[in-house]
């Protein structure tokens, strides 16, 4: 029976896809900080594991993800936080706090599974559309998914000889408990629902690249394509910024 391990499964996007996973017949370890809300989720179905620990705590990760029964044919790093800067001010204590859940968090994972990892092994990383062009306010959380976005890609070099697949998910908006926070409008934000099918879908086909929704994320691709220059020009239109 295959397994599937998830981080940030106690809400939004993680918790969804916990779910569907075990409709579908898999076995999941569904990773959070919230023992309450993975007990919750565990409730849902008996193929459910709940596994508590911080991605952003190196030992804990290592502690909770070394044990060597734990052996996921697919691992989907899902964890992630998201803080803004106000009026372009560097807060270095904001951009840790968000690159210890987003990139570290990535990482400290990968260390603790490593060694588990086999031709088999399929690793799936959400990083974000925020990675294709600067955007207001979004500093320290682009930032975070542009370093997830070069690192899985590094990987995939890195691993291809070994067999370790890897897959870059870059949702746009999705409605969830972090996206509730925003004070901004959000085109085309999408369920929870629809962002575990398109995940859940491209994963299966081993696709390396996972961006939705399509008009939105193809839009910030093609426009990652042009000169910085025009690229700012587009955002600054776009988000009022002119």
């Amino acid at each position: 029976m295959s397994t599937v391990l998830i981080t940030g499964a106690s809400s939004g996007i993680g918790a969804q896809l916990a779910k569907d996973y075990a409709a579908d017949g898999w076995q999941v370890i569904a990773c959070g900080r919230s023992p309450e809300k993975l007990h919750q989720l565990a409730m849902v179905s008996e193929r459910i594991t709940p596994l508590a620990f911080d991605v952003a705590d190196h030992q804990a990760t290592l502690d909770a993800l070394g044990d060597p029964s734990i052996r996921p044919s697919l691992i989907i790093l899902n964890a992630g936080t998201c803080e803004y800067i106000e009026h372009g001010e560097v807060d270095v204590a904001l951009f840790r706090r968000v690159f210890d859940v987003n990139f570290f968090g990535v990482l400290n994972c990968l260390e603790a599974l490593q060694p588990r990892f086999t031709e088999t092994t399929h690793v799936a990383i959400v990083g974000s559309t925020a990675a294709y062009v600067p955007l207001p306010r979004a500093e320290a959380y682009g930032a975070s998914k542009a370093a997830v976005r070069y690192l899985i890609h590094t990987l995939k070099l890195d691993l291809a000889r070994d067999g370790v697949t890897f897959t870059l998910v870059s949702p746009g908006f999705v409605k969830t408990p972090l996206t509730d926070k925003n004070d901004f409008e959000m085109p085309m934000r999408v369920s929870t629902d629809y962002a575990s099918d398109k995940i859940r879908k491209g994963i299966a086909k081993r696709k390396s690249e996972v961006h939705f929704p399509p008009v939105f994320s193809g839009f910030l691709k093609l426009v990652s394509l042009l000169p910085v220059s025009l690229q700012l020009a587009i955002i600054k239109r776009m988000t009022g910024k002119s």
